[in-house]
């Protein structure tokens, strides 16, 4: 049997994002850059897309930038941040994504200061901090917070972190990537400059994604070229991947609350099944609590000692059950997570941490798989 639980690190894509991509690849093959009617055929599929996924987020349709995904996203942001903006200070987290903290240790390199808020014990931002590191001086200053974990599933109050930004007059960059398919975002109320998001985290293509980037925000383009996405993104624009994309969310956001509601049960049903099998089990952050996690992502901390523990990932990955041991960006890596190394207690980093993270695709019968796999592997 196998079973799929690494849906934090990319999604299968859905079959009708597939049958969109494929027609495009046959049927619209123009340079949307080209004026002939080839290329203002594709053009003109690009365009579309960007209405309908701004209308879907309630912004628009200038605001939204095509790219490669949220690594590009999160790159192009801090960067041109720092170069078009003047931005003197970032404040983050050490807890971001990868695309978010290598990046700010590059520009930490150049001068920039980068302050790290301070966290609780479950991986959530202390708000008082927050606003102490935002009244520090009157130069340029950025902040940058995922809205959710992509490790443990926190998810972060991007409201209550955009008021405060817009009170010290702060630029706010959001990693949205774990957020955009499976919660509702309505830019016209949020008060954010810049949000990141990955078309395979919500069912569609991989190496395709967008930045939106408010209209009062004026920054220059990351990558130099062509005058593609409005001078904002140069660089031939990958049709059948936008419009695939696209497709995705469209469907995403009409079957957001059923999903939604399916895969809740689903993380309910793992969370009862390991604390039967596991009395003293602890979840990661705020992941095992259903209020306060997202409902795709549970990251467990297992009470296995000894060599036991280094053939956990082995047996699960043998009995045909993907999952994580941290972030997907480091799968492979003897370093641990470094959402991990930072919140957990020395006790509980002698253990064992898996995350898995779930969509519709998965079954009630995948969780019985799980634990009937686990009861196998500490009995023998």
């Amino acid at each position: 049997m196998n079973v799929y639980f690494d849906n934090a690190s990319t999604t299968k894509i859905r079959e009708e994002v597939v049958h969109e991509i494929s027609s495009i690849l046959k049927n619209c093959f123009g340079n949307p850059s080209s004026s002939h009617s080839f290329g203002r055929s594709a053009k003109s599929y690009i365009e579309t897309s960007r209405k309908t996924i701004a209308n879907i987020l309630n912004c628009e349709p200038k605001e939204i930038i095509f790219n490669s995904g949220g690594t590009e996203s999160d790159n192009s942001i801090l960067k041109s941040a720092v170069k078009d903006l003047r931005v003197k200070h970032i404040i983050s987290s050490r807890i971001e994504h990868h695309a978010v903290t290598h990046t700010l240790d590059e520009l930490e390199l150049q001068g920039i200061n980068i302050h790290y808020v301070k966290l609780n014990e479950n991986g959530n931002i202390d708000f008082e901090n927050l606003e102490n590191l935002l009244n520090v001086d009157n130069e340029p200053k950025l902040v940058t917070l995922m809205y959710i974990n992509n490790e443990i599933g926190n998810i972060l109050d991007i409201n209550r972190v955009s008021i405060l930004c817009q009170k010290y007059n702060v630029y706010f960059h959001s990693d949205a990537v774990q957020a955009v398919g499976h919660y509702k975002i309505d830019l016209s109320s949020l008060k954010i400059d810049f949000l990141s998001s990955a078309a395979h985290k919500f069912h569609g293509p991989k190496g395709v994604g967008f930045t939106y980037i408010n209209k009062s925000t004026k920054i220059k383009s990351f990558i130099s070229g062509g005058p593609q996405e409005r001078g904002m993104r140069a660089g031939t624009e990958s049709v059948h991947n936008i419009v695939g994309m696209t497709k995705a969310l469209v469907i995403a956001d009409q079957n957001m609350e059923k999903e939604a509601e399916y895969v809740r049960s689903i993380k309910i049903k793992m969370i009862d099944g390991l604390k039967s099998l596991f009395p003293d089990i602890h979840f990661n952050g705020d992941s095992g609590d259903m209020h306060k996690s997202t409902y795709t992502v549970l990251n467990v901390c297992f009470p296995i000692l000894n060599e036991k523990a280094s053939m956990l990932d082995f047996h699960l990955d043998l009995k045909g059950i993907a999952c994580s041991k941290g972030s997907a960006c480091q799968s492979g890596s003897s370093q641990g997570s470094h959402v991990l190394n930072e919140i957990q207690s020395n006790d509980q980093k002698k253990f064992p941490s898996v995350r898995f993270s779930f969509s519709h695709n998965n079954k009630m019968d995948d969780v019985d798989y799980l634990i009937e796999t686990l009861k196998e592997f500490i009995s023998s």
